[in-house]
């Protein structure tokens, strides 16, 4: 039993947590042993398994095992694309200043003026009205930062 806690653990680190493991009602889920309701990578599995194999519809599984209907849409889709890999979860959003091409910065540094307060905003502007990219000012103020940093 002393495993227990450190597999949870592991799995909140991973992303893979299921936050709500008392919905899944699936029998085999309950007895203790192989199957994990705290295991969303296997909830998410054996959810589709039992669809596809078991030979009940897609609601009434995503139901058994506590999950939405779009969930298991989202989940068929990308086991589909990917197999088992594709329910692991995935890091959201962009992680870096992808609009910030060389061609945007370019046109940032041949307007800013350095020692003057950096103008944000109208420099989000003026990428907007030549290049058609909206950029957050915010975004511009970083980038800017982040060279002075050099």
């Amino acid at each position: 039993m002393a495993k227990r806690p450190a597999k949870i653990d592991r799995l909140r680190e991973m992303g893979l947590l299921n936050l709500r493991p008392g919905r899944v009602r699936a029998p085999w889920f309950e007895a203790t042993g192989f199957f994990d309701a705290n295991d969303l990578l296997q909830v998410k599995y054996e959810m589709l398994r039992h669809a596809r194999q078991d030979g009940v519809t897609k609601a009434e599984a995503a139901e058994l095992f506590g999950m939405s209907r779009p969930t298991f849409y989202q989940a068929e889709a990308a086991f589909g694309q990917a197999g088992l890999a594709g329910l692991l979860p995935r890091p959201r959003g962009p992680k870096s200043a992808h609009k910030l091409t060389p061609e945007v910065m370019s046109l940032i540094h041949d307007h800013h003026r350095e020692g003057a307060p950096i103008q944000a905003p109208t420099l989000a502007h003026l990428v907007q009205q030549r290049l058609g990219i909206t950029v957050h000012p915010r975004s511009i103020e970083r980038a800017l930062a982040r060279k002075k940093k050099r």
